[in-house]
């Protein structure tokens, strides 16, 4: 069965919306309701990540179970579910310490070949699960069960961006109620980042971003202050915070110099967290002095340092109740052949998450 999907079959190349033919009935098909475009989505593209290719990319998704493979029984053809594009082997070394998002084997399957173009192009599935698709097929591991009383089409967001953004503050910088937060980059990473920090009581959010337009995005996500990113960064965030500094900076974007914007706007003895994913070329340089002067902490963090089977009903106990609000974070609703002009978008700092609807 052919099944439309974006294509992408070389690093650097445009994307592709083809048929692909899938197995069938596979170890466990997924029709999609919904697909998140990521910025990970355009580092794969351009080389900064790197995926064996041709591949479907797409790793932040949520849609229904169409088949099973055999032995599979805790989910059934008709169950909502969310992807897990980065599943947890449970024998590495990472997992033995309970540190599943480091998990060793996470993309493994990635270099697996899933599906076949029509002329026996053999694809394989970008972040393990190839979203841009209306159909997928993945092992049991890269599903999670969608709690109830959440959108379908909303839930996509859970996968990846929700997930990152609220581990970024809970898991890994650890915010505290009364506590300074500072956020760079709005994106849908960032704008989740704001929501959590909300959630965690932080007594000042400050949102920075290179554009004036996401303001109203950045104050709806739970901002008290929004700041144009320039070279007097650190020093307008700490003219809103007593000069100190924040307690706690969350670099959203993955570049070097909004990373050292970060680090800079820290208070002494602060936490600056890295979510970001950079190049290779963006060299962040410290010097000694400084390290132990400042006595900051420089962490990097990965999928929000989160467990997703552990701490997705916890976000969606937030979604039910009010607290964490997912079409907030959704500034366009596209088709598959719009991911380009989403990618464009994200190269010029527009907006906050695209998301393909099928």
């Amino acid at each position: 069965m052919a099944v439309r999907a974006a294509v992408l079959p070389a690093i650097g190349a445009p994307l592709e919306i083809t048929g692909v033919d899938l197995p069938e009935p596979g170890p466990g098909r997924v029709r999609l309701a919904a697909a998140g475009v990521c910025h990970s989505d355009l580092s794969l593209c351009d080389g900064t990540m790197r995926v064996p290719v041709p591949a479907v990319l797409g790793h932040e998704g949520a849609g229904t179970v169409v088949a099973v493979g055999e032995g599979v029984t805790d989910v059934s053809p008709g169950d909502p579910v969310v992807l897990n594009w980065a599943p947890s082997c449970g024998t590495c070394h990472a997992c033995s310490l309970g540190e599943v998002w480091l998990c060793a084997n996470a993309l493994g399957g990635a270099g697996d070949v899933y599906a076949h173009t029509a002329d026996g192009t053999a694809l394989h599935p970008g972040l393990n699960v190839a979203a841009f698709a209306e159909e997928t097929v993945v092992s049991r591991s890269c599903v999670l069960p969608l709690p109830e009383g959440i959108p379908l089409t909303d839930a996509a967001l859970l996968g990846c961006a929700v997930l990152t953004g609220y581990g970024a503050v809970h898991n890994s910088a650890r915010v505290r109620p009364g506590e300074t937060v500072a956020v760079f980059g709005v994106g849908g990473v960032g704008l989740a980042t704001l929501q959590a920090a909300r959630i965690a009581g932080a007594s000042r959010v400050i949102a920075v971003d290179v554009s004036p337009g996401k303001e109203e995005l950045a104050r709806a996500a739970g901002a008290t202050d929004y700041v144009l990113a320039s070279e007097n960064t650190p020093r307008e965030i700490r003219a809103l915070t007593g000069k100190q500094g924040t307690d706690v900076s969350i670099e959203c974007v993955g570049r070097a110099v909004s990373i050292r914007a970060a680090w800079e706007s820290t208070r002494r003895g602060g936490r600056t967290t890295v979510v970001g994913i950079g190049g290779k070329d963006q060299q962040v340089t410290f010097n000694a002095l400084e390290i132990f002067h400042w006595g900051r902490t420089l962490s990097g963090c990965v999928y929000g340092d989160t467990d997703p089977a552990r701490d997705l009903p916890v976000l969606a106990e937030h979604v039910r109740a009010g607290r964490l609000d997912l079409s907030a974070l959704i500034t366009e609703r596209i088709g598959l052949e719009d991911i380009p002009a989403a990618f464009d978008n994200m190269r010029t700092g527009k907006g906050g998450r695209s998301l393909i609807v099928f």
